[in-house]
């Protein structure tokens, strides 16, 4: 067969590597400074950019886009040149790659900082970041595609099927789930409302875990653990399996994140049926991970590489074990809402993705560098450190979490509850800071790694074209050799494409459109209103400021809660609620039914000075909110924007909107002068107080004309 002479890109490898380690590192550190804000809260200096709500997103997008995502990059980029015997179709595409992601990435963390957020997890960034990110996608997933059709090796190795499914159905998410009404340049509102935007964004938030986080995680452990143990992958019919079925049967289990909520009941079982059913394909991955090894075990020991690769697919089995477990409605009645979550997140984000980060770049870097790591002791220091890490990261959140939900439904003989929500925080501050310490462990050997690469970078000698004989010609199928009839859908990358598009796209269909189409799923309520416009103006900052983060409205239908927080919530009190804010974590009490249960000095007092209304709290101080006025110019693009996606607010209305927002400021400001509070009627404090005070109160006023 005619070979010829190519040059794999190393350069674009290397940048993304530079770029993973780097963002590793800062996302690591906005962690440990939001962890910190859990114990000492006066570490968000009362100042807006640096609160938990507003950093907690600047974090997770930080290690799950900046980090994990030029890590997925850095990866696919090299081992797809290798295994297509090809060099990256177009060098420009790549350049354009990875410098509209690093934009992307400060963007996101400058945005967020300043307040600008679409208020979903995973999903903050505003429509114009959205634009950018699905431009750069494209540019990715046309230069991985083109690259893979000019191959030289006929088969697709599993770990393209994983790399192809992955761009396809992150696509797919992506552009569902950012559907918004632009309001401005940096402001929109989710297309969706209540109980379809829930849906919708936990058929995302799910899936952005396993299509991001997972899927190419799984590409690059078939490709990169073989190579660094120097074995052939255990099974490829197992592979087979474990790739259709993981990919079919994921796209389902979202519901699972909106058990006991108003979410049909139709629906939250098909999340829990697909869940449990999960286990069976991601076990299959974590067996031929590590069925791979069998025969391997001394170099295990002896290798830092694999010892970092070996506790990622334990670390991926053992979290793909307990999100099935935690969609069992009976577990996750005691776990949601807790610290529980954060600590499965966590094994996840920690242990699979960040090990698995970790031995990638410590295979990676040597071989472009032409020479050995700086420093094998580094490598095992930063092992045990990290390990270390992760277990004095999780198991205190476990503790937590269990301390939590306890609490949360233990009543006295007499059946009062025992422990008032401030309690259950309280109580759990010691795993806070143990959680803390776990991070700075983590975090410490991330930088070990950092100074290890840096050495090894500065002893060595960079190869960027690195040179491969391959065949001049994709080579031509033999017709009489029998092959598996998997064969035909590896030789053929755009039907896999294709295919793996229709297998993930079925769940989300059958899923998403009834709770759109059937009018049933989200019956409506004559007493449910459309906000104020100054009820609108408070949302808007709610949202801003990511109380969601640490607050639900969902009152879910338990003894305890019903009794702590009132009637438990319905599918029709949502239905202008653009977005959602069902949130996910409690370190603050549940306010779907605040409304009326304080005065409006209580919620000023509480912004300016939490501690003096709740001893012991842990919530940042908002006294910023005291003087800085609302943009009442804003008020009718809201009102329009909102008329745009359904809300009836009636025709014109936007013109006279602030005549209202004035009325009903005056006379919260009027109530807080009672109390010799003083602020002015447009004070960002007036506009949520008015926000927290309706919430809640249109299911009283339904009860109330019952009762007549």
């Amino acid at each position: 067969m005619e070979k010829k002479t190519i040059y794999y890109d190393n350069t674009i490898v290397r940048n993304f590597a530079y770029a993973t380690a780097f963002w590793g590192v800062i996302g690591m550190i906005v962690g440990l400074y939001a962890a910190l804000q859990m114990v000492w809260p006066a570490l968000s200096f009362d100042w807006a950019p640096t609160t938990f709500g507003r950093i907690r997103p600047v974090h997770t997008n930080a290690i799950i886009f900046a980090f994990v995502g030029n890590g997925i990059f850095m990866g696919v980029y090299y081992s797809l040149q290798r295994l297509c015997k090809a060099r990256m179709w177009n060098d420009m595409l790549s350049k354009v790659h990875f410098w509209g992601w690093q934009l992307i990435i400060v963007a996101a963390a400058v945005t967020l900082l300043m307040g600008y957020t679409q208020g979903k997890e995973y999903a903050e960034l505003e429509w114009p970041i959205d634009i950018a990110i699905t431009l750069i996608w494209v540019v990715f997933g046309l230069n991985m595609m083109m690259t893979i059709i000019n191959r030289k090796e006929k088969t697709l190795y599993v770990a393209i099927w994983f790399y192809i499914a992955t761009w396809v159905t992150v696509a797919m998410l992506h552009i569902v789930n950012s559907f918004a009404m632009p309001m401005d340049f940096m402001n929109s509102y989710s297309w969706y409302a209540g109980v379809q935007d829930a849906l919708v964004q936990w058929w995302y938030g799910h899936n952005a875990v396993a299509f991001f986080l997972t899927t190419p995680y799984l590409g690059l452990m078939y490709y990169y653990l073989p190579k660094a143990a120097n074995r052939p992958i255990y099974s490829y019919r197992l592979s087979i399996i474990h790739f259709w079925a993981l990919i079919f049967l994921y796209i389902w289990a979202g519901p699972h994140h909106l058990l006991y909520t108003a979410l049909p009941d139709w629906a939250q079982s098909l999340g829990v049926v697909f869940s449990v059913m999960l286990i069976a394909p991601s076990w299959g991955g974590m067996i031929n991970g590590l069925f791979t090894l069998r025969g391997a075990w001394d170099r295990v020991r002896e290798d830092p590489v694999l010892k970092f690769m070996v506790v990622a697919v334990t670390a991926y089995g053992m979290s793909t074990f307990e999100g099935p477990m935690l969609s069992l409605k009976n577990v996750n009645a005691i776990a949601h809402f807790t610290d529980w979550i954060i600590a499965h997140v966590h094994i996840g984000g920690l242990g699979w993705n960040g090990f698995l980060t970790f031995g990638i770049l410590y295979w990676l870097i040597p071989k472009m560098f032409n020479t050995s790591m700086y420093s094998k002791k580094l490598m095992n220091a930063h092992f045990w450190v990290g390990t270390l890490g992760i277990l004095f990261y999780a198991i205190p959140l476990y503790w937590a979490g269990f301390t939590q939900s306890i609490m949360w439904q233990t009543f006295t003989p007499d059946g009062v509850l025992q422990y008032r929500f401030l309690e259950t925080v309280t109580r759990i501050i010691p795993m806070y800071m143990l959680r803390a310490l776990g991070g700075v462990m983590y975090l410490t050997g991330a930088i070990m790694m950092g100074y290890n690469i840096y050495k090894t970078v500065k002893q060595g000698t960079f190869t960027a074209d690195e040179e491969a004989v391959v065949p001049a010609s994709l080579p031509k199928a033999v017709s009489h050799q029998k092959e598996h009839w998997h064969k035909w859908i590896e030789n053929r990358p755009i039907q896999m494409l294709v295919l793996s598009l229709v297998v993930v796209a079925i769940g989300g269909v059958l899923e998403i459109v009834p709770t759109f189409l059937v009018k049933s799923n989200v019956p409506t309520i004559a007493s449910v209103q459309p906000y104020t416009p100054l009820e609108l103006q408070g949302r808007h900052i709610y949202v801003s400021e990511g109380c969601y983060t640490c607050h639900s409205q969902m009152v879910r239908p338990f003894r305890d809660e019903l009794v702590r927080y009132g009637e438990y919530s319905k599918a029709g009190e949502f239905v202008y609620d653009h977005p959602f804010q069902w949130g996910s974590k409690r370190t603050g009490p549940d306010l779907a039914r605040v409304g009326g249960k304080y005065p409006d000095s209580w919620h000023y007092n509480h912004f300016l000075e939490p501690e003096s209304i709740s001893p012991g709290s842990i919530m940042p101080v908002y006294g910023w909110m005291i003087d800085k006025p609302i943009d009442t110019t804003l008020t009718p693009k809201m009102i329009r924007v909102m008329q745009k996606i359904g809300v009836p607010y009636e025709e014109g209305y936007d013109k006279v909107a602030n005549r209202d927002l004035m009325l009903q400021a005056q006379a919260i400001t009027d109530n807080l002068a009672k109390d010799n509070l003083e602020t002015h009627p447009t004070s960002e404090v007036v506009a949520l107080i008015a926000y927290l005070q309706r919430l809640g109160t249109d299911i009283k006023k339904e009860a109330l004309t019952d009762a007549d």
